[in-house]
């Protein structure tokens, strides 16, 4: 996207009622957003969207990658975010980066040393077929009970129609009557003023 995208996309955003927006694409975007005011959180570690070149692990366990994302959050810094999602880094280390900065550090695996603590609504529900994180944790199974409704769903609609097919419904319970002296008067009025 360029700046001019991002910043369209966050007034949007915006206008639609959000008090901020997410964004995890360079500073350099950031900053353009951040000085037309809008709020901006950024993103550090593992990003999902980057998966092909990394594959689905921590980052930051090697002094070079330390390093880099001690560089990327004070960038997020000086680019004007307010916050950043710091996604799967050793909680060790994800403690002493929300001590080094100005940024809220949302964590999503990155332990509990941040300012925030956060996971996606389809890990606390466990809603979803693939593996579990290592980081999340699943309060309830709702992919098993969203599956039973699903099934349920279809059960009730199955009978919905066979019940029409077959003259079980409407019954005369679920009907609205009108009184028979009134309908004749109407329907004969209606009848006798037709062109």
């Amino acid at each position: 996207a360029t700046p001019e995208e991002a910043i369209r996309v966050g007034f949007k955003a915006l206008e639609m009622g959000a008090s901020s927006v997410y964004c995890s694409a360079s500073p350099f975007i950031i900053e353009a957003m951040a000085r037309e005011r809008i709020p901006v959180v950024g993103h550090l570690g593992m990003i999902p969207r980057h998966v092909t070149w990394t594959g689905y692990r921590a980052i930051g366990k090697s002094a070079e990658e330390a390093q880099g994302l001690y560089q990327s959050m004070k960038e997020l810094e000086s680019a004007g975010a307010y916050a950043a999602e710091l996604e799967c880094v050793p909680h060790n280390f994800a403690s002493w980066l929300s001590s080094q900065t100005t940024l809220i550090l949302m964590s999503l695996g990155s332990g509990g040393g941040c300012d925030t603590q956060f996971l996606f609504s389809d890990d606390i529900l466990g809603d979803y077929d693939e593996r579990l994180p290592r980081h999340a944790k699943a309060y309830r199974n709702f992919l098993e009970e969203n599956r039973r409704l699903q099934q349920e769903r279809i059960t009730a609609f199955g009978e919905y129609v066979s019940d029409v097919k077959e003259g079980r419904f409407p019954e005369r319970s679920h009907l609205v009557e009108m009184d028979d002296h009134l309908l004749a008067e109407v329907t004969q009025s209606i009848e006798r003023n037709k062109s």
